[in-house]
């Protein structure tokens, strides 16, 4: 399965607003919305990125594989869920630390295409034999 860089890269602009936005409302609402979208991400079926196919009509030039940036998602996934238990139990260092880790990790995928979720996918798979 590939995937257009240009989807991955504003799926993480949308995501670095929707995160960024739970940061300042406090939405833990706002935060399972995104959870969801990681959840769906991860299994391939990404929201944002159907939005982005809607919009844009264009062939991509190039395609890159999809299983790093679907991992990358399921990571977002952890860090979300992680963000929900602290806004649930009030824990707010633990709400805003892991919200704010998501969104550190989507914009720099947004901003300069770096996928820290898709490199460890790499390391994972370079250390782990069975993974390949």
């Amino acid at each position: 399965m590939h995937a257009d860089p240009r989807a991955l890269r504003f799926s993480a602009a949308v995501t670095v607003v929707v995160l960024a936005l739970v940061l300042v409302t406090g939405g833990a609402w706002l935060l399972a919305f995104q959870a969801v979208v990681f959840a769906l991400g991860a299994f391939g079926a990404s929201p944002y990125g159907m939005i982005f196919k809607e919009i844009v009509k264009s062939p991509p030039r190039e395609l890159e594989d999809a299983t790093p940036p679907r991992f990358a998602q399921g990571v977002g996934l952890f860090f979300a869920l992680v963000g929900l238990i602290g806004y649930v139990t009030q824990i707010t260092p633990l709400a805003l630390g892991a919200t704010a880790a998501a969104l550190f990790a989507a914009f720099l995928n947004a901003a300069f295409g770096l996928c820290l979720g898709c490199e460890m996918f790499l390391i994972v798979r370079r250390l782990l034999p069975a993974a390949k």
